[in-house]
């Protein structure tokens, strides 16, 4: 089978500046692939993170060496063995080896001609809700942002936590949106001690849970907040792919993963049956990603309790339509093409 790949790299204006406890954006680097085979083209692409020792460069630099396993496999519809081989090839760099799965993906729910859950036979009537995030900012830009996200209909926030005035900011957020589902994430930026303190206080805001209050590296410290927090808890940093879950399970209540640092749409519905069966909640979460690759986690939506997938919708612009999100209600079921629904405009 004739097989032709290309890349293309992309920068993206944010529609504003988005803060969290590590730091400021003003614009994101995607990375698109695509994959043609018998007239299709799939489409994918990487929202690489610093975070997770990945760039826009690095993500180029392997390309190659991935793109080149699909050619040496052949066929575009051997997924596990593409997948599996690309592990091998390049050990890190998930979010390069996340826009090859999506690609690859996309482009064989094309040749079958049906929408990708339809694939996998999901059902778009569990689509939960995606939340929409309120980064951190002055208090009065935060008022804005978040009157801004109502008008746009949503109706669940996450709010970016991990200063000196989290209390301020979670109280702001919620006289603006006393009716929201509300939940705060910390980005690891807490002590345990002061993580207990601070979810106790902010308890009284009617959260939903809080996300990654501890560093990763710490998971004695997950332990410890998880056994005395009045509030649910989700893993996100501290969960990278399926082989984690085992190890945080009895110190979470809800699994977030992301296909960006798991590295594919295999593996991420690996993690979400792990996560099932350890009791846990599942969450798919994203980088600030263009639909190329948003497309695709909106996918596994019906699989999930909560989605947090909003990365396009914080761009001023992208160069890509996904799947209807109006108000963060992710329409699986309007989409009227085939694939993950990822289209040039």
């Amino acid at each position: 089978m004739s097989l032709e790949t290309a890349v293309e790299r992309l920068e993206l204006p944010l529609e504003f500046p988005f803060t969290i406890a590590r730091g400021t954006q003003s614009h994101v680097e995607a990375v698109v692939v695509t994959v043609e085979a018998d007239g299709h083209v799939g489409v994918g692409a990487a929202g690489p993170a610093a975070h997770y020792g990945e760039t826009a460069d690095t993500v180029e630099a392997v390309l190659p060496e991935l793109l080149a396993v699909v050619e040496e496999v052949g066929d575009p519809a051997a997924l596990g063995r593409i997948e599996r081989r690309m592990r091998e090839a390049v050990r890190r760099n998930p979010a390069a080896r996340c826009a090859v799965s999506v690609a690859l993906h996309d482009l064989q729910a094309k040749r079958l001609g049906v929408p990708l859950y339809r694939l996998w036979g999901l059902d778009p009537a569990e689509t939960p809700p995606s939340s929409y995030t309120i980064g951190i900012d002055d208090l009065d830009r935060m008022r804005e942002k978040t009157a801004v996200a109502l008008e746009r209909g949503h109706e669940v926030l996450k709010v970016k936590v991990g200063t000196d005035r989290d209390e301020e900011i979670v109280r702001t957020v919620r006289e603006v949106a006393p009716d929201a589902t509300l939940y705060v994430d910390a980005n690891e930026a807490w002590t345990p001690k002061e993580a207990v303190a601070k979810i106790e206080t902010l308890a009284a805001y009617d959260l939903e849970f809080v996300e990654q209050p501890v560093p990763a590296e710490d998971p004695a410290g997950l332990k410890h907040v998880h056994d005395r927090s009045p509030l649910p808890i989700a893993a996100d940093e501290s969960l990278i792919t399926a082989s984690d879950v085992p190890a945080v399970a009895d110190r979470c209540d809800v699994a977030n993963l992301k296909l960006m640092k798991c590295g594919g749409l295999r593996e991420a519905r690996r993690i979400v049956h792990a996560a099932r069966a350890h009791g846990l909640e599942v969450m798919c979460g994203c980088m600030t990603e263009s639909n190329a690759s948003i497309a695709a986690a909106c996918h596994l939506a019906p699989m999930l309790d909560y989605a947090d997938l909003d990365g396009a919708l914080l761009l001023a612009e992208d160069v890509y339509d996904g799947v209807p999100m109006s108000g963060g209600r992710i329409d699986l079921a309007a989409l009227d093409r085939p694939g993950t629904g990822a289209v040039r405009r």
